[in-house]
C-alpha cells in the first residue's frame, strides 16, 4: 500500500518542501511543526519557550484534527530545543498539559544548534489510527 501524503486545509503554512504528515499502514507521522500562527504566518513568533511550545501543540492538533485524529493517538513525540538548558523545564510544563495525565507518549527530546524561522522550539509526532 503506498503511503498517503496529507496536506491539511487551514494548517501551518509549511516552511519547507514537506507533507503536513504522510500515513503508511496506520501509522502517521507528522512533521515537526514550528511556532508560527497558521491565520498569519508573517506574523512575528509568540515571545519564550511557553507560548510557543503552546502555539506549537496548538499546530500539531490542527494537523491531526485535519485528518481525524487527536493528541490521544500519538504514540510518540520528539521535542527540539534551541535553547535545552534554558528552556527545558518550561517547555515541559507546557507540554504536558496536552494530554490526559498518565497517557503521555515515549519521547525523545533533544538540544539543536538552530531550527526553521529561528523558532526556540519544535515537535513532530508519530500517531497511530485505532
Amino acid at each position: 500500500m503506498l503511503p498517503i501524503h496529507h496536506m491539511i486545509a487551514g494548517g501551518p503554512r509549511p516552511v519547507a518542501p514537506f507533507s503536513h504528515a504522510v500515513e503508511a499502514d496506520g501509522w502517521v507521522f507528522v512533521t515537526g511543526q514550528m511556532p508560527t500562527d497558521p491565520h498569519a504566518p508573517d506574523a512575528p513568533l509568540p515571545e519564550g519557550v511557553e507560548a510557543q511550545t503552546a502555539r506549537v501543540m496548538e499546530n500539531l492538533k490542527l494537523v491531526l484534527a485535519g485528518i481525524g485524529l487527536g493528541l490521544e493517538n500519538v504514540t510518540f513525540a520528539r521535542v527540539y530545543l534551541t535553547c535545552f538548558q534554558r528552556d527545558y523545564a518550561a517547555m515541559n510544563a507546557v507540554y504536558q498539559g496536552f494530554f490526559e495525565p498518565g497517557k503521555l507518549p515515549a519521547r525523545t527530546c533533544v538540544g539543536v544548534t538552530g531550527l526553521a524561522v529561528d523558532a526556540l522550539v519544535e515537535i513532530d509526532l508519530v500517531a497511530r489510527r485505532p
